[in-house]
């Protein structure tokens, strides 16, 4: 959790933390291309080393992730918006519900796991180490898990209705980012290796593949060397939506949290839901008129682009060498995560859904809208939507699945 204690990294200047950010990726992207790295990058995606290498920044004390403003306001509330716009105007809304019921099962699915998941962890250390799930551990379990159903919103929520400690409340933040974030870098490794996975389930990929296809085609009919009419366009789109998204989700936050009585159950008090909801369908509605046809202008790589940025500033705020700090805290955390991987991987395998099915219904629940575009963008950029999609519907049912949860385990604590 953020603090006002003074910052000891080397560098402390958010400006020159964007340069030393843009630096490592252009460095990593440029190795990519070269043939003598080809060997090492298909063994650790790019993608991967976007995120862990500034993990290591951070956790070295080369740069503070905590104390700066690199990912909030900048990434999460800027670049976020903008690369949805970027990747939702070319999206085929047509082919994307065809994805199907699967999908929506299989987050439904994850959102019930996490629960099931976290009271079952909790009679597990219950039984066999009591010292790791004493005092009001239950409370900060129940915060957790607003985060995991839904987002930092949820979080909060339930840290007031249960009176979470603030210490307390500190410790399972930073569990939140060690085992939530190292989760997502082995979905961002496995994606990867999804058709691998996918051939041996013997999943049906073919919605998914034909999202893909109608994308490649849409972009090579339109494609076009960009000129500069064409990329100020597609930034005047991006930036001019975010501006007008900031615009109205004040205003709405407040009217929908003063007037609408389900309002805070579903998160529409905070602002940053409605960001990231004008932003998305600004993009789909765009996405049936010409301006479609800025995707031949690169208006997905621009959107992209924007998001490996984002991915650089979540990866900051991860300190590796903490996950050690609290072993049994962690490994409840880790053992509670492994009972929503199973549970999801069971039903995954009943239904026999592709992997990137499993990967996004996880991700939009224990990442939330901020990541969980990320995630599904490791797989193809056409599928960053799904994962804002998924993401932000975490934000209207993670309070009432984390309060229903905290009831379960106040009564198994006293």
């Amino acid at each position: 959790m953020p603090n006002d204690t003074p910052s000891t990294a080397l560098i402390t200047n958010d400006i020159v933390i964007l340069g030393l950010i843009a630096a490592t990726l252009g460095a990593v992207f440029w190795t990519s291309s070269l043939a003598s790295f080809r060997k090492f990058y298909s063994i650790v995606p790019a993608l991967l080393l976007c995120y862990l290498i500034p993990g290591l920044f951070n956790t070295f004390g080369i740069i503070d992730g905590e104390h700066s403003k690199l990912y909030n306001p900048v990434a999460s509330r800027v670049l976020l918006p903008a690369a949805l716009v970027l990747l939702t105007l070319s999206i085929d809304l047509k082919a994307v519900m065809r994805l199907g019921p699967k999908l929506v099962a299989m987050y439904v699915t994850a959102s019930l796991s996490v629960v099931a998941g976290g009271i079952l962890a909790f009679l597990l250390f219950q039984a066999v180490h009591p010292e790791t799930v004493a005092g009001d551990t239950w409370a900060g379990m129940t915060a957790l898990a607003g985060s995991w159903t839904g987002g930092g919103a949820n979080m909060l929520a339930m840290k007031e209705i249960f009176q979470v400690d603030a210490t307390t409340f500190g410790q399972f933040a930073v569990v939140d980012v060690g085992v939530g974030y190292v989760w997502m870098a082995i979905l961002i490794f496995l994606a990867g290796r999804s058709a691998a996975i996918d051939a041996r389930s013997g999943a049906d990929t073919r919605a998914i593949d034909e999202l893909k296809d109608k994308l490649a085609a849409f972009k090579a009919e339109h494609s076009r060397v960009p000129t500069l009419t064409d990329l100020m366009v597609i930034v005047g789109i991006a930036f001019g939506t975010v501006g007008l998204a900031h615009f109205l989700a004040a205003p709405l936050s407040t009217w929908f949290g003063a007037n609408v009585s389900w309002a805070r159950s579903v998160s529409l008090h905070e602002p940053f839901v409605w960001v990231v909801l004008i932003s998305t369908f600004v993009g789909l509605g765009l996405s049936f008129t010409r301006a479609r046809t800025l995707e031949g202008a690169g208006a997905s790589n621009i959107g992209t682009l924007l998001l490996y940025f984002l991915i650089a500033a979540i990866g900051m705020q991860m300190d590796i060498l903490a996950l050690f700090d609290r072993p049994w805290l962690y490994l409840l955390g880790l053992v509670w995560l492994g009972f929503h991987i199973l549970m999801l991987w069971l039903v995954g395998r009943l239904l026999k859904v592709p992997f990137f099915y499993f990967a996004i219904g996880s991700q939009s629940n224990i990442g939330g809208p901020a990541s969980a575009p990320v995630v599904a963008s490791a797989f193809h950029p056409a599928l960053a939507p799904v994962g804002a999609l998924l993401g932000t519907l975490g934000y209207a049912t993670g309070t009432g699945l984390a309060y229903a949860m905290g009831l379960v385990l106040r009564s198994l604590a006293h």
